[in-house]
């Protein structure tokens, strides 16, 4: 395994670490927070990619970013939130947090963390829990699925793109074949057993520049589209797992696969 990735807040800029404590959601503090509008609807890249050049990061029991310094409130009275079709409910992190991200984004936003007692399931062929990631705990690519989809897409004369555009948690090197991640339906990683739960459909993000929050289309999508298409819509790129045993990951880790799916 050659990264790790964590994003506090979803839909912001994520960070990489050398190593992680994984729970039942996935890495520590990945996507446990996010900013919702004034209904409480999530705020997500596909709306507002300004959301990419916000870079947060969790410093002891804070939230870090742009010089200042949030305490993060793990605890106290909820308020009602949606993340697409689940309604559930959220930690607000008070007005000095709201402020800031408010003024970042030129409009009313909360910041809100997931409550420590809230179970939001996952679905898949390996089902699990989840915090206020879109569906599942951790997102899996390979560099040789990045490697290919990148040749295709200087074939075609357009530029290659970074793995950032992904936003996967997890980067797996030395895999020759490309997304060989798309077979894997059970592994251990250091000491965490992870199940595949389905391959992942992506939507508009990776058009986002994760560096500037501009939409930089039409790439990698468009190359995407002439053979990673979904038979339901849409592409598909990188794969969604479940955590079956928590544990602790750390890069160089080596990737035991224990079950293949069925050719």
């Amino acid at each position: 395994m050659s990264g790790l990735h964590v994003y506090p807040v979803k839909g912001c800029a994520g960070y990489a670490v050398t190593s992680s404590p994984v729970g039942p959601t996935g890495l520590r503090g990945d996507r446990m927070m996010m900013l919702v509008d004034d209904e409480g609807v999530f705020l997500s890249q596909r709306k507002v990619p300004e959301l990419a050049a916000l870079r947060p990061s969790l410093v002891d029991s804070s939230l870090v970013i742009g010089g200042e310094s949030f305490p993060v409130v793990v605890d106290g009275p909820r308020v009602p939130v949606v993340v697409h079709k689940w309604q559930g409910t959220g930690i607000d992190q008070g007005e000095a947090a709201a402020a800031y991200f408010s003024d970042a984004l030129g409009r009313s936003v909360r910041l809100v963390r997931m409550p420590p007692d809230v179970r939001r399931e996952s679905g898949g062929h390996t089902s699990g829990l989840v915090g206020y990631a879109d569906a599942h705990a951790l997102l899996v690519l390979s560099l040789s699925s990045l490697d290919a989809l990148n040749e295709r897409i200087l074939e075609r004369g357009g530029a290659p793109v970074p793995m950032n555009r992904f936003r996967p948690n997890v980067v797996v090197s030395g895999w020759p074949e490309p997304h060989t991640e798309d077979r894997v339906r059970r592994a251990v990683v250091g000491d965490v057993e992870l199940g595949y739960a389905k391959d992942c459909v992506r939507c508009v993000v990776p058009m986002v520049d994760q560096e500037t929050g501009r939409r930089d289309g039409p790439e990698p999508t468009r190359t995407l589209a002439t053979y990673r298409r979904d038979p339901d819509g849409g592409v598909t790129f990188g794969m969604k797992a479940a955590v079956v045993s928590p544990g602790t990951i750390a890069v160089g880790d080596k990737i035991d696969v224990l079950e293949w799916a069925e050719v």
